[in-house]
């Protein structure tokens, strides 16, 4: 939490709301699932386009039209859009982290303060964001230097990347889902029960 910049937003005539922010909804956490959303999508065309043999009979089952450059057409252009999405994501985050207020006697499932799971959540947050440009500029060199003229685009180091890469945000995104859920950051319904409110009466 930061009380000066809390103190400034009202000054420029910002109001924080019900979920201690200035506008209705957070926007990290809608942002947060577009990119993860368009991301991981990626990942999955790049598997489907390396085990597209495997694949080939369900397709042809169903009459479905599919080729394996068209998978990697899907991965790549998803990355790209991802890692531009979440540079937004990783702003709205920051912004929003500032003007958090949790309670502080309070601990997650997994045992941490609300302090301690802001910031690793918002190093967190830089350290993927930073893994998933590395994993798009390689995924760019193999598609167009590298492999360019290879049928499969994406070397087997980079599938276990990519694998590695899910678990990380699955776990990064739990410390994101215990912030709303645990300590009811920006959580309009938490802030309402903690000021001894009924959010039934209140959100009509």
């Amino acid at each position: 939490m930061n009380p000066d910049l809390i103190q400034q937003v009202k000054e420029i005539g910002l109001n924080l709301g019900t979920n201690g922010l200035p506008y209705r909804f957070p926007l990290h956490p809608n942002l947060v699932h577009f990119t993860l959303g368009l991301f991981i999508i990626a990942l999955i065309f790049d598997f489907a386009g390396t085990f597209f043999p495997l694949e080939r009979p369900i397709f042809k089952a169903f009459a479905i039209p599919a080729s394996r450059r068209s998978f990697y057409d899907v991965g790549w252009y998803n990355a790209v859009a991802g890692v531009v999405v979440s540079f937004f994501t990783v702003l709205a985050g920051f912004f929003e982290i500032l003007l958090a207020q949790p309670p502080t006697e309070q601990l997650s499932d997994w045992g941490l303060g609300a302090g301690t799971t802001m910031l690793l959540h918002g190093v967190g947050g830089v350290l993927l964001l930073a893994l998933m440009a590395a994993m798009t500029v390689w995924r760019g060199y193999q598609r167009f230097v590298w492999r360019k003229d290879r049928e499969i685009q994406v070397s087997a180091a980079y599938l276990v990347a990519a694998f590695l890469l899910m678990i990380y945000m699955a776990l990064h995104g739990t410390l994101g889902a215990q912030l709303g859920a645990e300590f009811g950051v920006h959580n309009t319904a938490a802030h309402i029960l903690r000021m001894g409110g009924n959010p039934n009466e209140v959100l009509r």
